[in-house]
């Protein structure tokens, strides 16, 4: 008897896809979504406090408040066809794996954007760089080269004492490093710094340990900027002198707005003998105080 030499499993290995939780951490602004812009009123400069008042009546004036904005992106994906035969042929459901991965992937490239918008706002004089001894190849992109310094839990502790000085709230603090960074950050740990570190994780929110006030989180990528301290898109072109950077916030210092997924179909098409399906959300966010407190970068240092 023959043996068949080809089998279908019924079950496809998926697309990959990376933790998104650190959005969580922020101001939901979400209820706006719907909108083209959403504003921030900022409360100006509080009234002067005077020792010992001589002067009478004292002088009256006006604060002057401000506002921030930011304005609503539209993510769309390109649709995409299911002829019918692979309905009908396949021994797993190519449709529901292409809807939950195209939903995921909209939802990733919308979460970027949301890191873009945060790490896009950091003035120059709230990047840090890193200053660990030990030295790592660029991993930013292809283009990168060169080596870059580590960081080191000293580092996590400058990011402290600035948001200490600027008066920033130590509750909700969090500190997201990419994959490599954290990885740096851990072995420059101590043996009872990691036991301290690990037993004070929160897994279900996304927590790793806690470090000098900061939650500590991890994602494959975070941000990357130029060596002008500038931020880099993703979607843009690398450079042989990128740096890849850490996100610090405190979380009444970030706003999110992200929308439902909205799933668009023609099922059954005549002119294409099968289903289309595309895939839209509404996202935005950005810092939400005026003098830009709470939010840091932490780019790694290129060596000389």
């Amino acid at each position: 008897m023959a043996l068949n030499k080809e089998i279908w499993l019924s079950a496809i290995v998926e697309n990959l896809y990376p933790d998104n939780s650190f959005a969580t951490k922020s101001v939901d602004d979400s209820a706006f979504v719907v909108n083209r812009k959403v504003h921030i009123p900022n409360a100006g400069a509080p009234s002067k406090v005077v020792t010992n008042r001589t002067e009478k009546p004292a002088k009256v004036s006006q604060r002057t408040d401000n506002e921030l904005t930011y304005e609503m992106d539209e993510l769309t994906t390109d649709p995409i066809y299911i002829p019918n035969i692979d309905t009908v042929e396949l021994s797993y459901d190519k449709r529901n794996s292409v809807i939950a991965n195209d939903r995921a992937q909209l939802q990733e490239a919308a979460h970027v954007n949301i890191l873009e918008r945060w790490g896009g706002g950091v003035d120059t004089n709230h990047v840090l760089l890193t200053t660990g001894t030990a030295t790592r190849d660029a991993h930013t992109s292809a283009t990168a080269t060169g080596q870059r310094k580590s960081i080191c839990k000293a580092d996590v502790l400058k990011l402290m004492t600035a948001m200490d000085a600027d008066n920033v709230p130590e509750a909700g603090r969090y500190l997201l490093l990419d994959a490599y960074m954290y990885a740096d950050l851990l072995n420059d740990l101590s043996e009872s710094d990691k036991w301290m570190f690990q037993n004070s994780a929160n897994v279900q929110s996304g927590v790793l340990g806690n470090l000098y006030g900061f939650n500590i989180m991890k994602r494959s990528s975070v941000l990357r900027v130029t060596s002008a301290k500038a931020l880099l898109k993703w979607g843009a072109e690398g450079a042989a002198d990128e740096n890849a950077a850490a996100l610090a916030w405190q979380e009444s210092c970030l706003s999110r707005a992200l929308g439902e997924v909205k799933m668009f179909d023609d099922t059954d098409s005549p002119t294409y003998y099968g289903d289309i399906y595309s895939f839209l959300v509404r996202t935005g966010g950005g810092i939400r105080r005026y003098d830009k407190k709470g939010v840091f970068m932490l780019a790694e240092a290129a060596t000389a």
